[in-house]
């Protein structure tokens, strides 16, 4: 049996963490969020005044990734935060941090905070790779790691969902639909069996009252910022709800907080096939390698065999303790993740995985998969013993989802049409539909926020429209467009110096661009 290492596990949640993403006291809901200052006399000061016990990151004897931060100098905390805020004197939560400390202690800048997407993406393990991404500057800041509350090292949730993914494709009929209704209410009922408790208070606002709270224990009067994804969400949430407190603050692959939901993916169809085509092209230049087709055209043919086959029933693969069924349901959803990134690494393993599946669509006798696709198939297909549940938990509990499913099954049917592949899939139903509405409305746009955002033009997760219209929400902000790149979340991570740099410059001077800023991907 492989073991889903941890590398694996955040790559998988990150490709998938879009794969879903009102109602409590009016004033919470529509009013700025207090001060909250130490000498405000506010039930809220215990926990901005708290003092943080900063020591070692290491759990237990198994905890490696704690082992690796200790290593690298990061120290951990944990934070305490009331489960509700409107209600500080009752049940409280714990949330984890990390931090490295800025060794350029004389040009000293401040604290950035980190999140890596999702929801329910952990950064406590963050700060080592940040300074690496920010160079020269970011030895000028304390980089502080979080884990979001139910996430990671916080408090956890855990609603014991038999699968790792509850984001699947409605498939090639109604019958594989109705079956999805079952299933995904099936989940909504577990999570809600064993967290009725906790979960109205999962949502990005509470986050971002935590995130002030760990400003607060940090001393410090605003605090910078860095979140991809649905982190530039949570970014964006913050600036709203505590407007005058953030610094310098970057956005990578940002949402328009409109496009927010647990539909947050319908639309994004188009930009999906188009990186499926540059996919193809790539493949198609090493068929002797993986076998899909000589031409774009032959690989695109290829990979509609594979989907009709697994329509008509369930694909083997993988033998022994490894062996995995895998029907239309499942299938989409793996040239889904692979299309995230248009790296060499990234998509190699895709065209690794659809070789497999082709074969096997062929009746091929299955052979044993490679240790990090057999990890993938189970987490996602049984869950690989990980706690389940967190990434609905939020999108459920930040905006209401259509609760008919022929709702979902008319936007199925009206997308298959055009999007054969991704139309079941960025339309399907899932556990929102089922889920108790949420205690809060959505966040308004209502105050400026200087952020510098950053976007791929051809980004398949959030696409390139959701950051500009992000940028033009936020007066102050500009956008810095990287073109020719099919890829999700850019700064650090992707290699492109132009990119690098330009955030570098903002987060060491503080000033962002005069203008809008382009750079282009590096041919080869």
């Amino acid at each position: 049996m492989t073991t889903l290492s941890p590398a694996v596990r955040r790559t998988i949640a990150a490709s998938l963490a879009l794969a879903a993403c009102c109602t409590t006291s009016p004033a919470l809901a529509s009013a700025q969020e207090p001060l909250a200052k130490t000498d405000s006399g506010t039930a809220l000061d215990r926990y901005y005044r708290q003092p943080l016990h900063w020591g070692s990151c290491v759990k237990g004897p198994t905890d490696t990734t704690g082992r690796d931060l200790d290593t690298a100098g990061v120290q951990c905390a944990d934070v305490t935060v009331p489960l509700d805020y409107t209600a500080p004197r009752g049940r409280t939560i714990t949330v984890a941090v990390s931090r490295l400390k800025a060794t350029d202690t004389r040009r000293r800048i401040g604290s950035i905070l980190l999140n890596n997407g999702g929801p329910g993406g952990p950064a406590v393990q963050s700060p080592p790779d940040a300074r690496k991404a920010m160079k020269e500057v970011g030895a000028r800041y304390d980089i502080i790691g979080f884990d979001p509350r139910f996430v990671g090292r916080s408090t956890p949730l855990d609603c014991g969902w038999p699968v790792g993914v509850s984001w699947l494709s409605a498939g090639a009929g109604r019958a594989s639909f109705d079956h999805q209704v079952v299933l995904q209410k099936s989940l909504a009922d577990k999570c809600r069996a064993t967290g009725a408790a906790v979960l109205p208070y999962v949502s990005t606002r509470n986050t971002a009252r935590d995130m002030d709270v760990i400003r607060g224990t940090l001393g410090e009067r605003k605090v910078s910022y860095l979140g991809y994804s649905y982190g530039t969400y949570l970014g964006t949430v913050y600036t709203q709800l505590f407007p005058g407190r953030t610094d310098r603050v970057v956005l990578d692959g940002a949402i328009s907080p409109g496009d927010y939901g647990p539909r947050l993916l319908q639309g994004s169809e188009g930009v999906n096939e188009m990186a499926l085509s540059g996919w193809a092209v790539w493949a198609a230049r090493r068929h002797d390698t993986y076998g899909l087709g000589r031409t774009r055209a032959q690989v695109l043919a290829t990979i509609a065999r594979v989907v009709t086959a697994s329509a008509r029933g369930p694909l083997t693969v993988g033998v022994g303790a490894e062996t995995f069924r895998l029907d239309d349901s499942q299938v989409p959803v793996l040239l889904f993740t692979g299309l995230g990134d248009d790296s060499e690494r990234t998509r190699a393993s895709l065209a690794e995985q659809m070789s497999v599946l082709d074969k096997a669509a062929a009746g091929s006798a299955p052979t044993a998969l490679s240790p990090e696709f057999a990890a993938g198939l189970r987490y996602m297909l049984h869950g690989g013993g990980e706690p389940s549940g967190i990434q609905l938990a939020v999108l459920c509990g930040d905006r209401a989802a259509p609760r008919d499913p022929e709702v979902y099954w008319r936007d199925i049917e009206r997308s298959r049409a055009a999007h054969p592949l991704f139309g079941p899939l960025t339309n399907n139903i899932g556990p929102c539909a089922f889920w108790d509405r949420p205690r809060e409305e959505p966040t308004r746009i209502r105050h400026g926020a200087k952020a510098l955002i950053v976007a791929a033009t051809g980004d398949p997760r959030t696409p390139y429209k959701g950051s500009v219209e992000l940028h033009d929400h936020l007066p102050g902000s500009r956008l810095l467009t990287l073109e020719g790149a099919n890829r999700h979340a850019l700064y650090g991570r992707y290699g492109n110096a132009c990119v690098d740099d330009k955030v570098n410059s903002y987060l060491a001077t503080g000033k962002l661009p005069t203008k809008d800023q382009t750079c282009v991907k590096r041919v080869g």
